[in-house]
C-alpha cells in the first residue's frame, strides 16, 4: 500500500509564484497528500494566497524564522506523512503523475528515498528548459566523485529524520547537502531513482543568485564534505564539473 505523502513548501515574500506551486500539489493525481505550508511572516500578501486554499491545506503555520531551513524543518516536525518531500515555492512537479510515481516506488517497505531527475527552468516561462539534472543511479563509490541527486526531488521516509536529524541551520545555503552527505554516509540506504523529471525548478534560487551566493555556497560545500568525512577541495570541482553537461541537450516538457 502506498504511503501518505506530505509535501512541504516553505515561502516568504512570494506572492507571484506560490499559488503555482499549490496547485502543482493540489493538482496531484495522488490522491493520498499533505500539503504542509510554512511561510515566514510574509508581508506582500502571501499570506492572503495562502488563506484563499483555507480547507485545502493540511498545515499552514505563518512566524518568523531563521531562514529556509529552519521553515523546512518546522515543517518536518508538523507533518504528518510517512514520506516527506518539498516543492518550494518558485517550484513546480513536472507533471500531475508525478507524486504518484513516488507514492508506487515507497509501496516497498525498504525503500528509504526516492529522487528523479530535475529540470531548471526560466522564471517567466517554465516550459522553457535552461538545465536538465540527469541524476542517474545512486551507489555509494559515487559520493567521491561529487555525485548527489537533486534534493527537490528527493522524499525520504520520516523515519529517516527520526534518525539522523533535521538540515543544520548553521549552513545557510548548503544544509540540504549537508543532510544529503550524512544521508548516505550514515544510513546506506535502499534508494530508488526514477530515470524521467520529477520536478522543474525556477532559476535564480539563493545558490546561484549572485558571485558571492556562489562562494558562499562552495565554501559550506566543502565544509560538509569535510565534516561528513567524504573528501575535500578535489570532490567539490568533480561536483561542479558534473553541472556542465546539464546545460547541453533538452527532455520533452509535458
Amino acid at each position: 500500500m502506498a504511503p501518505r505523502i506530505s509535501v512541504i513548501t516553505a515561502v516568504f515574500n512570494n506572492r507571484d509564484c506560490v499559488s503555482d506551486a499549490i496547485d502543482s500539489i493540489l493538482g496531484q493525481t495522488c490522491s493520498n497528500i499533505e500539503v504542509v505550508v510554512i511561510d515566514g511572516g510574509s508581508t506582500d500578501g502571501t499570506l492572503d494566497v495562502l488563506r484563499s486554499y483555507d480547507g485545502r491545506l493540511g498545515v499552514l503555520v505563518s512566524e518568523p524564522d531563521r531562514g529556509i531551513y529552519d521553515a523546512l524543518n518546522k515543517g518536518i516536525i508538523k507533518a504528518n506523512g510517512e514520506v516527506l518531500g518539498f516543492l518550494h515555492s518558485d517550484d513546480l512537479f513536472f507533471d500531475r503523475e508525478s507524486v504518484s510515481k513516488i507514492a508506487a516506488v515507497f509501496s516497498d517497505p525498504a525503500v528509504a528515498a526516492v529522487y528523479g531527475d530535475l529540470l531548471y527552468v526560466k522564471k517567466d516561462d517554465t516550459a522553457g528548459v535552461v538545465r536538465h539534472w540527469v541524476a542517474g543511479s545512486y551507489f555509494p563509490e559515487k559520493l567521491r566523485r561529487g555525485w548527489m541527486p537533486p534534493h527537490p526531488t528527493l522524499d525520504v521516509r520520516r523515519a529517516v529524520y527520526d534518525r539522523i536529524g533535521l538540515f543544520d541551520t548553521r549552513y545557510r545555503i548548503s544544509a540540504d547537502y549537508d543532510w544529503m552527505l550524512r544521508f548516505f554516509t550514515r544510513e546506506n540506504p535502499k534508494c530508488v531513482y526514477i530515470p524521467e523529471p520529477l520536478v522543474r525548478m525556477r532559476m535564480g534560487g539563493a545558490s546561484n543568485r549572485s558571485l558571492s551566493q556562489i562562494v558562499s555556497k562552495s565554501s559550506e560545500d566543502y565544509l560538509a564534505l569535510r565534516r561528513n568525512s567524504v573528501g575535500g577541495a578535489g570532490i567539490l570541482i568533480m561536483k561542479n564539473l558534473r553541472k556542465l553537461p546539464q546545460f547541453f541537450g533538452r527532455p520533452k516538457t509535458a
